[in-house]
């Protein structure tokens, strides 16, 4: 039996070693947002909770059809609003977020389907209305339903070291179609990829997996530039 003294000394131990696994589970293996907004709908609804793979995203190679989680790679957030509450407040709750206790709120974070990786030539629409990626018209079941695959059209060639990514909500996402004239031409660098969303964790009736997109998935890598 522990003695009262000894246990209460345990407690402080037991609770720092909790937190440092938990920030070493969130800096490299799995980290938790919420989602803020429409434009990944139906397959994520507003104030969903995920979990992403960091892990992944730095030992293989992120793949078309996936659903990642990056940085803002451009300002398409615009700055940042400043967050109510006090600075105690503020500073609480940037700590919990950083320990992985609470889910970040993805304020400067993005989450989309990734459509078209290096060398990929991605193009819409064809005569059917569908995307295209290098010639081949994709399926796309995870559309929001009544959305067009895009109301604007375009045709890309994603560099190297780059991806083109698209909201499931088509008509509600201001993805990669609308930052065309940035200095990134609308592609996010690999380098702001957090990792990929793999998971559903709440609210518990939506729980469950993100798989990717499987026409996506079916068409031949092409290498290039």
């Amino acid at each position: 039996m522990f003695k009262k003294g000894s246990l209460l000394r345990e407690i402080p131990v037991i609770v720092v070693t909790a937190l440092i696994a938990s920030l070493i589970i969130k800096s490299f293996l799995i980290q938790f947002f919420f989602i803020p907004s429409g434009s990944m709908e139906n397959t994520l609804q507003i104030g969903d909770r995920i979990g992403v793979n960091k892990l992944g995203a730095l030992f293989s190679e992120i793949k078309r059809g996936e659903v990642v989680v990056f940085r803002d790679p451009d300002l398409w957030l615009g700055t940042p609003a400043e967050e109510p509450g006090s600075k105690v407040t503020k500073v609480i709750r940037s700590g919990l977020i950083t320990v992985g206790v609470l889910p970040d709120p993805a304020k400067q974070y993005l989450i989309k389907r990734v459509i078209g990786v290096g060398g990929d030539n991605v193009i819409c629409c064809n005569k059917s209305g569908q995307l295209e990626v290098n010639g081949q018209a994709i399926t796309e079941p995870y559309i929001f339903p009544g959305n067009a695959a895009s109301d604007s059209n375009f045709n890309v060639k994603v560099p190297k070291g780059f991806i083109w990514v698209m909201g499931d909500h088509r008509a509600a996402s201001a993805d990669s179609r609308f930052h065309t004239d940035d200095v990134n031409q609308g592609m996010v660098p690999l380098s702001k990829v957090v990792g990929r969303a793999i998971i559903k964790v709440w609210p518990i009736s939506n729980f469950g997996t993100l798989p990717a997109g499987k026409s996506l998935q079916q068409v031949p890598i092409k290498k290039g530039p």
